[in-house]
């Protein structure tokens, strides 16, 4: 069940010349739809309710060819598995044509038409456990626009804690890129892998249409550059289908889990180069103190993906 606790969905986009109130948990803030000023947005607030039906984090066991993990009624979801619930369901007339939602509503209507999950930090108190209901909520806490290297960039970022019975269960600071469309990205190179430190791991992912499909539909996210190769060549510029960020980010997190036994209390990820289903990349593992380095690279040795893994106890090297 999702419900928005401070925001209202009959207008997902102020009209030209027009003002519109926003109302958040403090005042109402009138907001300029022609200024490029989008504060009046920070505390803002969205409230999700899930079940955590076991069903989804099955079908997300398969994804990862995982058949050990205990799923049933009252076991502990996996790290970054919430990931799976609390889905975003914009009705399919709202949807743009890149398969992303419309602009407005809950997010800022931000004019710059590519979206990015950039990276995001956790912090992990308790598991939520599956077969209980569960509640996301979710804050605007940031609203900045820079100027990068291709062009005007805003960053949004999100504060989000999960909750079960009560209880904090996760908090969450993620991250959001808009900007505008840029050049055609080439395909990386094939070269040499860079030699792992001594005390490194590595594996390496082959992606395909079929592992990005399952996990759009786990999410229930319609961007087009992660199934529609025509589109993602022609609109968007890549050479190929886009490895999630998500996806990668948790392929990470399961590495660092089959390598240390201890529980992870805090994760965070930036992603650094888009990954494609051109050619494999790379996990690596490396421990350093009671944390975890790790990277996904891609075959022409570019970090695709850096993150870390924060651990109770010390890891051994």
């Amino acid at each position: 069940m999702r419900k928005h606790a401070n925001h209202q969905n009959k207008n997902l986009q102020p009209s030209p010349k027009t003002q519109t109130h926003l109302k958040t948990d403090e005042s109402e803030i009138p907001v300029n739809a022609e200024s490029d000023d989008f504060s009046a947005w920070i505390g803002r607030t969205e409230r999700v309710d899930d079940p955590l039906c076991p069903t989804q984090a099955r079908a997300a066991a398969a994804l990862f060819d995982d058949d050990s993990t205990d799923l049933s009624e009252s076991a502990p979801l996996p790290p970054l598995w919430h990931w799976f619930y609390f889905l975003p369901r914009a009705p399919q007339s709202m949807l743009d044509t890149d398969g992303h939602p419309q602009r407005g509503g809950f997010l800022p209507p931000i004019p710059y038409p590519r979206r990015m999950f950039a990276g995001s930090k956790l912090r992990f108190h308790q598991p939520l456990l599956l077969g209980r209901p569960a509640e996301r909520h979710a804050t605007i806490a940031g609203v900045s626009l820079k100027s990068g290297r291709t062009g005007p960039l805003a960053f949004v970022t999100v504060a989000i804690r999960f909750e079960q019975d009560g209880v904090l269960c996760i908090e969450e600071e993620q991250q959001i890129v808009y900007r505008e469309p840029g050049a055609k990205v080439p395909p990386p190179d094939k070269v040499d892998w860079p030699a792992l430190p001594p005390d490194a791991q590595a594996r390496l992912v082959t992606p395909d249409p079929r592992m990005l499909f399952r996990f759009s539909a786990l999410t229930f996210n319609a961007h087009r550059i992660h199934y529609d190769r025509d589109y993602a060549a022609r609109e968007e510029g890549y050479p190929g289908l886009v490895v999630h960020g998500p996806l990668t980010a948790m392929l990470l997190m399961h590495a660092a889990r089959a390598a240390v036994s201890q529980p992870v209390v805090g994760f965070s990820f930036r992603g650094q180069a888009p990954l494609f289903d051109l050619a494999p990349f790379r996990l690596v593992i490396t421990p350093s103190g009671n944390e975890l380095q790790l990277e996904a690279q891609r075959s022409d040795g570019q970090v695709a993906l850096a993150a870390r893994a924060e651990f109770d106890a010390q890891v051994a090297g």
